[in-house]
């Protein structure tokens, strides 16, 4: 059984249904209400197992409270995410686009732009790859793997990689605004 079975509650429940279930079922199974040594050994147990499960099912409730506050449908989180991009706001712009409930050839897509200008080729590159695996008539995306493919190669040649590396020493890697 899972906690949110021994507690008897849904596993959408929240906290307070969580808690208001742990507390009906302890005045059940608390020991001091038997007399009996056999059964005050077997509500011992039953409250070991109780507390366990609404420390398990507070913890559940909190984590899917948070992921579900996270999701965006993925329409939202694109527009959210082009426009912060063009106002400049990268980062911001990335973790608005990781809240989409889904991703399609777009998110990849637009994910690769994201850290193009973050000049993260090689992660860029993967994106752009994913769109075009998604839909792969899309020449747009074809051609935005090309050139994070040419970034690539680029910066494994040692002027680029001793360039970049002194840009990263001296605050040159990614702007927070």
């Amino acid at each position: 059984m899972n906690a949110f079975e021994i507690l008897g509650v849904a596993e959408d429940a929240n906290r307070e249904q969580i808690k208001k279930a742990y507390h009906s079922r302890a005045k059940q199974y608390h020991p001091d209400l038997f007399t009996d040594p056999v059964q005050q050994a077997e509500a011992q147990r039953r409250m070991v197992e109780l507390n366990l499960a609404y420390e398990k099912a507070v913890r559940q409730a909190a984590k899917s409270k948070v992921h579900a506050f996270a999701k965006v449908p993925i329409e939202q989180a694109l527009a959210t995410a082009r426009r912060l991009m063009e106002q400049g706001q990268l980062e911001s712009a990335l973790l608005h686009l990781s809240r989409a409930e889904e991703k399609d050839a777009d998110w990849y897509a637009l994910q690769g732009e994201i850290l193009m200008a973050f000049k993260e080729y090689d992660t860029a590159h993967r994106s752009f790859r994913e769109a075009v695996r998604r839909e792969p008539e899309n020449m747009q995306y074809r051609s935005l793997a090309l050139d994070a493919a040419v970034q690539v190669k680029r910066h494994q040649q040692l002027p680029m990689r001793v360039k970049d590396s002194v840009q990263a020493l001296f605050g040159g890697g990614r702007r927070r605004r």
